[in-house]
């Protein structure tokens, strides 16, 4: 079978008989990729010309949408893409990682852009920023969405993890993208990719993939593109240096294979969970995927008088572990995913040697439970010990991309963060204290060389997500080595793929092009009060101005006794006045809301449902006993549900004394029926 490329909506062989892929376990050829006499430049046109206008007509919430129809279609097809998955070597809880975690990673980055951001298609990044006197020239940051396409090339150790990772982001903030897996997965992906274009969920042009090289395809791009690549530091910095890239300002940002430690504490002892959590640790980490984690543990760092009951729990640990073919259920790892990596693997392995002396394992040959080591990419779990690390440069610089860790001892905190850092720059590092000053002074020590910490004690670890698991919500990447840049990490990831501008005007200016009402902007007349308007019929700036209520000593009295809050500010003039701040009696703050609500609130029946909060709550000016206050309350923000047959408005909330001047500034929310209410 010879694997196609989708090219401009069309599925597209490439010319000649391209790769041979293999069956990581047999040997036998999964199917063939090339694509050579691909048109690159046709498809970043028809990205930019098709798919990206397509995008960029729905709102934020709506490609949120189709992110979650996605995932639930590719739920309904994991069946048959599990049973691929064994070629790359994969056991069946490798394929979990990937396959579920890709998809779970969609169904993140659905809820989160439903949740975390606007009903709209630009991004309001940050507060109005005031740049004159009066108010009539202000600045605000937005984000929009970029014109280009996002070419997205993968590793080969995760083919749809690391392809759903990147797209989730990308598509959610309005940028097609063009998926370029590693080759020797790439059955997989293409799979994979099959599922989501037949499913017909997405625009056109929305997403295009390459089986092979990427051919000339960097000659094209321009400074609306952007290029997100995860794989090995060298590769990462070539294409960085294209000429192409360089000349136009390209953004690139790259995740690369690192050097990640993980630490023990030098509190665990022989005997507490957290050396044993620790041992299982690196244990897992040696043998998931076969050790092919960009953020597996390499390094594992422990207290000179640890050693060796570490080591010990180690031997017994790895010696349990099943290596053989992946297809059976009582296998726990299997192969590397290509004779070309063991071979890669077991040169690594030597030039480790060089530094630290074998413990377990030797690469080469091992024990196989339903399989020929002559015919798979079989490594065994390999453990080295270093002595002296702090002289030592191999083992902070070479990585054998398999099943290989190097135990390493320390002497001193100091000692443990010098030896994390010298692999100069990580993903991720982890710690297993259940000390908080060591963990604190190992993460505070690590984070300036690291993109992700954790720290994993007795009182977490039932819920621990593990050091090798990257997550949606929380930034993948690290410094140096790690390549200097970031995927996912919740929205920060969707920002990758827009542009920020700062907008300077006049705040009627930012309010049209933020669709969000700003403080200066002009405040319309609702013709009734805005609680009776429906979803639809509200307008951004509709505003209601209340009726003045005076605050007396009574009010702030019953209000004591109601709420429980006898605070000396509010009911004890003479220790009152010895507060600078208020120098004398003053009412509750709460207090002022709540009075504020009685003088906006449209008490009959209609279309507000509920207040479902406040945000930005701040109280600027004292109120005393004889103030009279007044509401200004204006329609700032909508956002539609229409699943739920209602919207969310956000009320831009101003409370003002007798003098005009601010004493409380808030945001109310309230949901907002779609339909009209007929008056009783």
């Amino acid at each position: 079978m010879q694997l196609q490329s989708f090219v401009a909506g069309k599925w597209v062989s490439g010319e000649g008989d391209g790769v041979a892929l293999r069956d990581a376990t047999t040997g036998m050829v999964v199917a063939n990729a090339t694509a050579d006499g691909l048109d690159t430049g046709a498809m970043l046109t028809h990205a930019r010309e098709v798919g990206g206008p397509n995008l960029r007509r729905l709102t934020f919430h709506e490609r949120a949408a189709l992110i979650k129809a996605l995932a639930k279609h590719l739920g309904e097809h994991k069946d048959e893409l599990y049973q691929l998955s064994y070629a790359t070597g994969a056991t069946k809880g490798d394929s979990w990682i990937d396959i579920d975690g890709g998809i779970s990673t969609l169904f993140v980055y659905a809820s989160k852009g439903t949740r975390e951001l606007p009903n709209s298609r630009v991004y309001v990044d940050g507060g109005l920023e005031a740049l004159s006197k009066t108010g009539t020239f202000v600045g605000q940051h937005i984000c929009v969405s970029l014109e280009g396409a996002a070419v997205h090339i993968n590793a080969f150790n995760f083919p749809v993890w690391g392809m759903l990772e990147k797209l989730a982001p990308t598509l959610l903030a309005g940028v097609p993208a063009i998926v370029k897996p590693a080759t020797q997965t790439s059955y997989l992906t293409e799979r994979t990719f099959r599922i989501m274009v037949e499913s017909g969920i997405l625009p056109a042009g929305a997403i295009q993939l390459i089986c092979g090289s990427v051919g000339d395809l960097f000659e094209h791009l321009t400074c609306q593109d952007v290029v997100s690549f995860t794989g090995s530091a060298a590769t990462a910095s070539k294409l960085r240096q294209h000429p192409v890239v360089m000349a136009n300002s390209v953004r690139f940002t790259s995740e690369t294979d690192s050097l990640n430690s993980s630490i023990l504490g030098p509190d665990a002892g022989a005997g507490t969970p957290e050396l044993d959590l620790f041992v299982r640790e690196v244990a897992r980490e040696m043998s998931v995927k076969a050790g092919q984690k960009c953020t597996a543990i390499r390094k594992a760092i422990v207290p000179a008088a640890r050693i060796d009951d570490v080591t010990a729990a180690l031997r017994a640990a790895l010696g349990k572990i099943v290596v053989g073919d992946p297809r059976l259920e009582n296998v726990r790892m299997g192969p590397v995913a290509s004779l070309s990596q063991r071979r890669e693997v077991l040169e690594q392995i030597g030039r480790l040697k060089r530094e630290a002396e074998v413990l377990m394992g030797e690469g080469g040959k091992p024990a196989l439970v339903g399989a020929d080591a002559d015919r798979g990419a079989f490594v065994s779990p390999t453990l080295l010990y270093c002595r002296d690390p702090s002289r030592a440069t191999a083992i902070h610089s070479v990585e054998a991309f398999g099943p290989v860790c190097t135990l390493m001892p320390y002497a001193t905190l100091e000692d443990a963060i010098a030896l994390a850092r010298r692999g100069g720059g990580s993903l991720v590092g982890s710690v297993f204290s259940a000390d908080d000053a060591v963990a604190a002074r190992l993460v505070l020590g690590l984070a300036p060389f690291h993109g992700r910490i954790v720290v994993v004690n007795r009182y977490c670890a039932k819920e621990s997500t593990g050091h090798g698991s990257p997550l949606p919500h929380l930034v993948h990447g690290g410094p140096g080595r790690a390549g200097g840049g970031e995927e996912m990490g919740g929205i920060r990831g969707v920002m990758h793929y827009m542009q920020r501008t700062a907008v300077q005007g006049t705040p009627d200016v930012i309010t049209a092009v933020t669709g969000r009402w700003v403080r200066g902007a002009r405040e319309l007349d609702p013709g009734s009060h805005p609680f009776r308007k429906p979803f639809g019929a509200l307008a951004i700036g509709d505003t209601f101005n209340s009726a003045e209520r005076e605050v007396t000593v009574a009010d702030i009295e019953r209000f004591a006794v109601l709420s429980g809050d006898t605070f000396y500010a509010h009911m004890d003039e003479t220790q009152a006045a010895r507060n600078p701040l208020f120098g004398g009696r003053v009412a509750h703050g709460y207090f002022l809301v709540s009075a504020a609500a009685g003088l906006f609130v449209d008490p009959p029946y209609g279309p507000v449902l509920a207040n479902y909060g406040l945000d930005s709550l701040r109280f600027l000016k004292p109120v005393k006993p004889g103030d009279r206050i007044k509401v200004r309350l204006t329609c700032k923000e909508k956002s539609l549900r229409p699943s739920q047959g209602y919207g969310e408005v956000r009320w831009d909330t101003a409370i003002t004394n007798q003098h005009g001047e601010a004493v409380a500034n808030y945001d109310v929310l309230t949901m907002v029926s779609e339909k009209a209410v007929p008056d009783a």
